[in-house]
């Protein structure tokens, strides 16, 4: 797995899976003059830019509140907490996510029930959702996994009939459209990571929840800050889980330009489209019902090896996401889940891997990362 290599002091051949270091150096004069007046101001919680940062990412969300936490993990830990989610719940989600997906689940104390995904898109399946309801289901939490939403009407329509809460995992896909509508806004949250990777990337760990529902803002709001809902009156025991300040700033600088950012994603995403088409892999599927905002650029392959071999050969960044589906992590060994369980997500884990991708890569960088996979295709392709 490569994650990110420095763009100084390496070789200047290497073409880096991700590179934050052109993105802060642009930036860098206004966040230093606004970092600078925060440590003067002395308010570092809860304060104004944390305030701000809230309605502007609820009013991007098309939700009416926002609330900063301490990591997109936190986000839907925190919603599944505010929703009463605990031991003896299931709460069915993808296999085909990072594992904080899962893990907000069971820190609940919930049982996290996975449902295969649409190999296409690999979201989760809609059509699979019902056949694994029983009576202890309790929510959805679908995953827009690398920037495109998951089919979101079908599973609210079965959300609205067995009476389940649908909770959006949108850690990856800030600013996509489900049919002109911002996702977060259409389940009763929508969580958020800030995570430095991310389209919308702090200077370190954040994430927000974002919802419609006061009631759900209002268990929030009080969850994030132990609990209590006036200073020192604490109603439950609760978390400590706040977006600070500095993180609060740095992300109100870099929101501005998120859409342009996305713009260039999506136009890196339609050239390399262009350069594979003739290479034994397919690129990622765009669903009619969704934008498409590129936190990653998967392609799937049955000759993964030899392109991941190929590509780092030739000081291309390359990354895997992911390896092992959750059904067959170690970390739930004990739910009981086989190989051939879900075999759409095991085939997807097998074949996937990811491409250099951010807003700041060069046409001459693309036209590198190309001409790697083709030095890398199988032969008789060549």
């Amino acid at each position: 797995m490569v994650w990110y290599r420095p763009r100084f002091g390496g070789d200047p051949r290497l073409i880096p899976m991700l590179d934050l270091s052109l993105q802060t150096a642009r930036l860098l004069p206004e966040i230093e003059k606004t970092l600078h007046e925060i440590c003067t101001g002395g308010s570092f919680i809860l304060g104004r830019h944390g305030r701000a940062l809230e309605a502007e990412i609820a009013a991007l969300s098309g939700a009416s509140f926002g609330l900063g936490v301490a990591s997109g993990t936190d986000a839907l830990h925190l919603v599944l907490r505010a929703l009463d989610i605990g031991p003896g719940d299931e709460v069915i989600t993808s296999p085909f996510t990072f594992i904080a997906t899962a893990e907000a689940i069971s820190y609940c104390g919930a049982t996290p029930v996975f449902v295969d995904i649409d190999p296409e898109t690999f979201n989760i399946d809609p059509a699979q959702i019902e056949a694994r309801i029983t009576g202890r289901t309790r929510a959805i939490l679908p995953v827009h996994l690398f920037g495109q939403a998951a089919d979101m009407d079908p599973i609210l329509e079965i959300g609205r009939r067995r009476g389940l809460h649908v909770i959006e995992d949108s850690a990856q896909a800030i600013g996509t459209l489900y049919k002109d509508r911002p996702v977060g806004s259409l389940g009763v949250a929508g969580c958020l990571s800030f995570y430095p990777t991310k389209n919308l990337g702090a200077f370190g760990d954040g994430g927000m929840v974002v919802t419609s529902d006061e009631g759900l803002r209002d268990r929030v709001a009080a969850l994030r800050v132990h609990g209590q809902t006036r200073r020192y009156y604490h109603d439950e025991v609760g978390y400590c889980s706040r977006l600070d300040e500095m993180q609060a700033a740095v992300l109100r600088i870099k929101l501005p330009h998120l859409e342009g950012w996305n713009r260039r994603r999506a136009q890196i995403a339609q050239r390399y489209n262009a350069l594979f088409s003739d290479l034994p892999l397919a690129t990622p599927a765009r669903a009619a019902y969704s934008t498409h905002t590129y936190h990653q650029y998967t392609v799937r392959s049955v000759h993964r090896e030899r392109f991941v071999a190929g590509l780092g050969e030739q000081k291309v960044g390359v990354g895997i996401y992911y390896p092992v589906p959750l059904h067959l992590q170690n970390a739930y060994a004990a739910l009981g889940y086989r190989p051939g369980d879900l075999p759409a997500a095991e085939q997807a884990a097998a074949e996937v891997f990811s491409l250099p991708m951010f807003p700041e890569l060069s046409d001459a960088q693309i036209e590198g990362v190309a001409r790697a996979m083709r030095a890398a295709a199988p032969v008789a392709w060549v």
